[in-house]
């Protein structure tokens, strides 16, 4: 079974995340790593800066399908 809990066992660093949540949703970055409160983890946003977000908020980016066409 998948566990697709957000907790902190779900993001790794370089793991492609999005917020899915709060006043920036579906703002794409990276995540870099949790916080001294595991609540909340640091990302890196698409225009290189850190930001810190409730871990809460965060949700996987989705994978880019590659398709083939012949």
């Amino acid at each position: 079974m998948i566990d697709d809990r957000r907790d902190n066992r779900t993001f790794h660093e370089g793991d492609m995340v999005v917020l899915d949540q709060g006043t920036y949703q579906g703002t794409p970055g990276v995540f870099i790593r949790l916080l001294a409160d595991v609540n909340w983890a640091e990302i890196r946003e698409s225009d290189g800066s850190l930001w810190s977000h409730p871990v809460v908020w965060l949700a996987h980016a989705p994978s880019a399908a590659v398709s083939v066409v012949n």
